[in-house]
């Protein structure tokens, strides 16, 4: 059976066990457990990654590109900590974008952020591979297998149950951030203003100088590694059905993650280049006891801890953005807007197929490609495509019902996510500049997944599916008014 929806769109019928064959596990997180999420999204960032910054526009680009990124950043939890909790189902932004924006803004949101937990995973896993390789831990290098290992093992934890991967996440991220604390104050007393600007300009740059060695372009393209101080951070919200009170913990959560990353993006921006040298860094695949062993020799100890340890800290965002895009396809696929077999879950309420699916597409992307940068890249253009659409839901929602129950409110309203709306948009412009390929054809299979919604899935939408009941209410309300 098929019905017309207020939208426009065709909705399906469904029995009594689609959403039992569809359910998540309630109460399994907290705030505290929340902020960890958020944390363990991001924490690989700070291991490895941004330094490749440095190789697009020296120190002071990647400085600028930070600081306008960790403000889009802060700027656009805020607006994320609103609207999940008023709206806390699992589609998150998705679901933030389909009250706002209707079926295909929400589609559109929802696919770039799948893009972008899909294809992170597979960075990390090469970047896993480099840490592997490095630890000569079995022999092993960067290659398919440590690929391969990585995804079973965590995929299987979290088919386990969410309460358990959520709370195995919270202990690896806080073994993260202990050597990361380590390592920076191990590092601080070689630190130098010199090693810094330690990058030859290139003269061929328009307004380069040792502060901007590439000059004002390198500002550009170094914004996509900024971004990798803070990548799915937005991905909190995700976990709206599982915890235990969404209106008071996931404000809490969110901003407790944001601002906790915004700080370590400061410290180790400027004191692992500010030890080591720019130059040393700009290319490496583990910077942080690379910069270590520049200071301290070969054979230091607290190297290979903070080596060890970044390993964890890879694992922890592996592990935990694993756990994001199975939540942005469950709810995707719950709704009807994807093949609905991808949102069916286990005995434990786990969803197995979401979980299975994109694994298998980040594994053959890692051992195909391996090429973190360019993995980062791809990643980083769906990020920043659903940063535009989740900035404009805020601004949309505030202006079409302002009357909607907020448990929190974002300080500055919609002149907070407008700026932020501004600097996603020049965000995106960023993916091209560093990889005008790699970016077309992200864009063309994002658009090719909004033809198959046209054509096809906007034709067999679950009415009954939270995020489309969300929005049927607020259309009912718009039509007793």
């Amino acid at each position: 059976m098929a019905s017309a929806t207020s939208d426009g769109q065709t909705s399906s019928d469904v029995d009594a066990s689609y959403h039992e064959q569809r359910r998540l596990r309630s109460g399994a997180a907290g705030w505290v457990l929340l902020a960890g999420l958020g944390v363990s999204y991001v924490i690989s960032g700070d291991f490895a990654g941004w330094n490749y910054g440095l190789d697009e526009g020296g120190w002071g680009g990647l400085l600028i590109a930070t600081a306008l990124m960790g403000l889009m950043y802060t700027c656009m939890v805020f607006g994320l900590a609103e609207m999940s909790s008023a709206l806390p189902v699992a589609g998150a932004g998705y679901g933030f974008a389909r009250r706002a924006m209707g079926p295909l803004g929400g589609f559109a949101t929802g696919m770039a952020v799948l893009i972008e937990y899909a294809v992170a995973p597979a960075a990390i896993a090469v970047f896993i591979g480099g840490y592997v390789e490095a630890l000569g831990l079995f022999g092993l290098t960067n290659g398919w297998p440590v690929y391969l290992a990585a995804y079973v093992v965590f995929i299987g934890v979290h088919l386990y149950g969410v309460g358990e991967a959520l709370k195995l996440m919270f202990g690896i991220t806080a073994i993260a951030v202990t050597a990361l604390v380590a390592a920076l104050v191990g590092l601080a007393p070689s630190f130098s203003v010199d090693h810094l600007l330690d990058i030859t300009p290139d003269p061929g740059a328009a307004m380069s100088s040792s502060l901007l060695p590439y000059g004002a372009a390198g500002v550009v393209a170094a914004l996509v590694y900024g971004i990798w101080f803070f990548l799915a951070v937005e991905g909190v919200p995700l976990a709206a059905e599982e915890s235990s009170d969404p209106a008071r913990d996931m404000p809490r959560g969110i901003i407790v993650a944001v601002l906790t990353l915004v700080v370590f993006a400061a410290l180790i921006l400027v004191l692992v280049p500010g030890s080591a040298g720019s130059e040393t860094l700009r290319e490496s695949d583990n910077p942080l006891p690379e910069a270590i062993r520049a200071v301290r020799g070969e054979g230091s100890l607290l190297a290979d801890v903070v080596n060890y340890a970044g390993l964890a800290g890879l694992v922890a965002s592996f592990f935990s953005i694993i756990y994001a895009y199975s939540r942005q396809l469950f709810a995707l696929s719950r709704a009807g807007y994807l093949p609905r077999v991808l949102s069916l879950t286990g005995s434990r309420n786990t969803p197995w197929v979401a979980l299975v699916v994109p694994g298998t597409i980040g594994f053959v992307l890692a051992a195909v490609l391996r090429d973190g940068a360019l993995l980062i890249n791809i990643a980083v253009f769906g990020a920043t495509v659903s940063y535009v659409l989740l900035n404009l839901s805020h601004v949309l929602l505030r202006r079409k019902e302002p009357d909607l129950e907020r448990p929190y409110r974002t300080p500055g309203g919609v002149a907070t996510t407008g700026l932020a709306l501004v600097l996603s948009v020049v965000a995106v412009v960023a993916t091209f500049v560093v990889d005008p390929l790699a970016a077309g054809i992200t864009a063309a299979v994002f658009v090719a997944a909004l033809a198959y919604f046209w054509f096809y899935s906007r034709h067999h939408l679950v009415a009954s599916a939270p995020e489309e009941e969300f929005a049927a209410i607020e259309s009912g309300e718009q039509g007793l008014k």
